[in-house]
């Protein structure tokens, strides 16, 4: 796969908004830049980590 090829699987990315507190928001920028990554990047693995659990059971 070359340089600039994403993975099949990845495809097209679309952009979506989320509200967060203020609080919130700072916390995590600090994060993202405490560790040399984005804050698209974190949100992107907890919510590939959150799929990929299995799906709990209606009660």
């Amino acid at each position: 796969m070359g340089k600039n090829r994403k993975p099949k699987d990845e495809g097209e990315k679309k952009n979506t908004s989320l509200r967060l507190s203020g609080k919130m928001l700072k916390a995590l920028k600090i994060r993202a830049i405490e560790e040399e990554t984005s804050v698209q990047k974190i949100v992107e693995k907890l919510i590939g980590q959150y799929l990929d659990q299995p799906r709990e059971p209606k009660a």
